[in-house]
């Protein structure tokens, strides 16, 4: 198997190590980069994954690598083609995404300017909360084209989308596909209209209340989570998310994925990072994808734009 590029997370808490493994053991990727600030612990980390290459078969490098407050450690990025942030604070027991923000931000601004310098020619892809602001915080603190800073948000929500249709109905998860729209949070537009089992519409299978309720568990998808945990969050499907676009990134596949991505015109949106569908490869979104709305999902995504606008111009004084 031709392997090529090199992969970095930042963090090695439970997402980022799991991103980090998923990378490696897709086997596309000469090396994936670990780091953390806590001291040794992103060495040790790589060393376990390493020593799982013979039983599982893959032959990408794992280096792990402690960083500083001062941007110790960073020159291990180089020349990443790819780079996945999912350093932050994560949510606890009755926490919003948005409650987050000031912490993450100065966290996530010292993590993008080291990556600026470092590996200057990588796509970014976010994924610590809040992630709409975050990305937008992202790209300003790089000075990066929009193009090659994306967030990873869509990926998921339509994973726990599909999932809990899956689970209604009784039914393969292969059988269903769903789409989500708009912020990660409050304003997250689930799109009922492009559901469908087995080529049929969802509508036709359940009634609308029904389809009401699962969009409500999809907008609250992480709370749930959150408040089963109690300490920590979700881990194990927004790290396959992040792996897949990154994958996505190294194969130049043009696959369209529900991403975090600038609308400049598209849906009639101006000037805001929003979850759409947009074409990704080596550099990044490639283009928005716009797909038929209904007209309450139209306005949903509408609103979503208006709220998400009004936070991320916040950011750029975090």
């Amino acid at each position: 198997m031709a392997r090529k590029g090199k992969a970095t997370v930042v963090g090695a808490g439970f997402y980022g190590s799991t991103t980090a493994m998923r990378l490696a053991e897709y086997d596309v990727f000469e090396t994936v980069v670990l780091t953390d600030i806590i001291e040794g612990k992103p060495e040790g980390l790589a060393l376990d994954m390493n020593q799982s290459r013979p039983i599982e078969g893959f032959e990408t490098k794992v280096i792990g690598q402690s960083t500083g407050p001062n941007g110790e450690g960073y020159e291990a990025i180089a020349g990443s083609d790819v780079v996945v942030i999912t350093a932050g604070l994560p949510r606890k027991p009755g926490m919003s995404r948005m409650d987050l923000i000031e912490t993450n931000a100065k966290i996530v601004r010292g993590v993008a300017e080291q990556v600026a310098k470092h590996a200057p020619d990588a796509v970014i892809i976010v994924v610590s909360n809040p992630l709409d602001e975050m990305t937008a915080l992202t790209q300003l603190a790089t000075g990066f084209p929009k193009q090659r800073v994306i967030g990873q948000a869509g990926m998921l929500d339509t994973a726990r989308f599909s999932h809990f249709v899956a689970e209604t109905l009784g039914v393969p998860v292969g059988s269903v596909r769903t789409l989500t729209l708009g912020s990660h949070g409050d304003t997250m537009v689930p799109v009922p209209s492009r559901c469908t089992v087995d080529g049929k519409p969802l509508s036709e299978l359940l009634p609308a209340d029904t389809i009401e309720e699962l969009v409500v568990r999809t907008r609250n998808g992480g709370a749930e989570v959150v408040a089963l945990l109690k300490t920590g969050s979700a881990y194990y499907a927004p790290s396959a998310a992040a792996a897949r676009m990154a994958k996505a990134v190294i194969e130049d596949s043009g696959a369209v994925m529900p991403v975090c991505a600038w609308v400049d015109g598209e849906y009639g949106i101006e000037g805001v990072y929003l979850g759409v569908e947009a074409e990704i490869g080596k550099g990044g979104v490639r283009r928005v994808v716009e797909t038929a709305l209904t007209d309450t999902e139209k306005a949903g995504l509408l609103e979503a734009a208006v709220a998400v606008r009004a936070k991320q111009a916040d950011v750029k004084d975090l």
